[in-house]
């Protein structure tokens, strides 16, 4: 079998709020703030029906021999006034469970994600990736990502 991508609804909200909390695992460690600041509001399972239920947004999951390992989430974000009307994909979230990393399943959530998208005459992407997340930058470096903002912080505390 191979891995798959599907759109993710209601239905999906107990897989999804577990692959939320361990990618919330995954990135406390390299930042802090995080959960405070790129995460989801709580109560997560409103939030990602929110995102579910939005328009403007889209969340996949992922799976490999038909059990869910993934998600993705990217919401279409519009440019400033000056922007005539660009619009923008913005991969906000992604996960996969670390033991189905190297069989396709985030290639499949991402080819499904940037497919729908451009559907929606997207032409233009953004993935959020956090500093020292090699496996996620260079996966979507992969898929011809390349980094166009950097943003620093100081913290006095």
């Amino acid at each position: 079998m191979t891995a798959a991508a599907t759109f993710a609804d209601v239905g999906d909200l107990e897989s999804l709020e577990r692959l939320y909390r361990r990618l919330e695992e995954e990135m406390a460690p390299l930042s802090d703030l995080w959960a405070l600041t790129d995460g989801l509001p709580e109560p997560i399972a409103g939030s990602l029906v929110s995102l579910i239920e939005d328009p403007r947004s889209v969340v996949v999951l992922g799976s490999y021999e038909g059990i869910v390992f993934g998600f993705m989430a990217a919401t279409v974000i519009p440019t400033l006034p000056q922007g005539s009307g660009l619009e923008i994909g913005s991969i906000r979230l992604v996960f996969v469970e670390p033991e189905a990393r190297e069989v396709g399943v985030g290639e499949a959530m991402r080819d499904l994600m940037l497919e729908t998208l451009r559907s929606r005459g997207i032409s233009r992407f953004d993935a959020h990736v956090l500093p020292g997340h090699r496996l996620a930058k260079n996966f979507f470096e992969q898929g011809g990502f390349s980094a166009r903002h950097i943003v620093m912080h100081h913290d006095d505390e």
